[in-house]
């Protein structure tokens, strides 16, 4: 079968390749991907993958093995999936790391919901109860920062959505942003959560706006740039201000469940900026890397 594979020796990090075909472990279905979705960090660091691994994370198609040990969907379901090696055309993945796609919701769709929708979804939920609550997001214009708005209202928060040109916010407001911002500048009043996509000074900046008690999550760190906080900044009286960071990707499958069955009902939407047939997977990258590319970007596995 063929593959997308980390080529480090070359300039662009990465080739298509033939290669074996994975054997699932009990546990694990074979899928037939149709769809596969890039993110920013995966394209970021292509250059730092070991040479000839299997890349992507997020993929969704059809089983065409079924689990040995009797758990997951069965053979024809149509699956969304995360996990290592999804940029192939089969891939496999654990039981409890795919999910079914409703009928009515593209594939297409489904397969760009996986990292950013787990990490919306996890942020938010570590964040505790939202209802009532003043709602920061940065970097909302991107894959995760729309799903967090969306998730984020859903939850009967006043969402605040920060973005770093006009153009950019462009249909947050639809979404749910009951403020829309340019920086963080704009921002008068303390908030009670902060969902952090940039990095750096804006990092920094956030943490000043929270109140306290407050709850910022550390997602992303898109600028590439440093955080450094002045002196005693991050001392503040009252109840403690947290900072916390994601990084728990596990057992993904229910809550893949969830956030299929939200887009399904049309509770959330799914944008995807660029999609086209995987032979152009270099395109796809550099309108990433670019920024030219609002909500997430898919190849299709034609």
């Amino acid at each position: 079968m063929q593959a997308l594979i980390a080529a480090p020796e070359t300039v662009e990090g990465f080739r298509l390749a033939e290669v074996s075909e994975p054997a699932p472990q009990p546990g694990q279905v074979l899928v037939d991907v149709r769809h596969a979705s890039l993110n920013f960090g995966e394209v970021r660091y292509l250059g730092f993958q070991p040479a000839g691994g299997v890349l992507g994370y997020d993929a969704a198609g059809y089983v065409v093995q079924a689990a040995e040990d009797g758990t997951g969907p069965a053979v024809g379901e149509r699956v969304v999936a995360f996990g290592a090696g999804a940029w192939s055309q089969r891939a496999v993945f654990g039981t409890d790391s795919v999910a079914v796609v409703p009928n009515g919701l593209d594939l297409a769709e489904a397969a760009a919901l996986p990292l950013v929708g787990i990490t919306a979804l996890r942020t938010l939920r570590t964040a505790g109860s939202v209802l009532g609550r003043r709602v920061l997001v940065t970097g909302a214009s991107g894959g995760v920062g729309r799903l967090a708005v969306q998730l984020a209202r859903l939850g009967g928060a006043h969402v605040i959505a920060s973005v770093g040109s006009a153009q950019r916010g462009e249909g947050l407001n639809a979404l749910g942003a009951n403020e829309l911002v340019i920086g963080l500048d704009g921002i008068d009043e303390p908030v009670d959560v902060v969902l952090e996509n940039v990095g750096g000074g804006h990092l920094v900046t956030a943490w000043g706006l929270l109140k306290p008690g407050g709850s910022l999550q550390s997602i992303g760190w898109a600028s590439g740039e440093p955080a450094v906080f002045p002196p005693n900044s991050i001392f503040a009286h009252g109840p403690a201000k947290t900072l916390q960071s994601f990084g728990d990707a596990s057992n993904p499958g229910p809550d893949l469940a969830t956030l299929v069955d939200l887009a399904s009902r049309g509770l959330i939407s799914i944008r995807v900026g660029w999609r086209d047939s995987w032979s152009r997977v270099g395109d796809a990258i550099e309108a990433l890397l670019g920024r030219r590319v609002s909500g997430k970007a898919v190849i299709d596995l034609d």
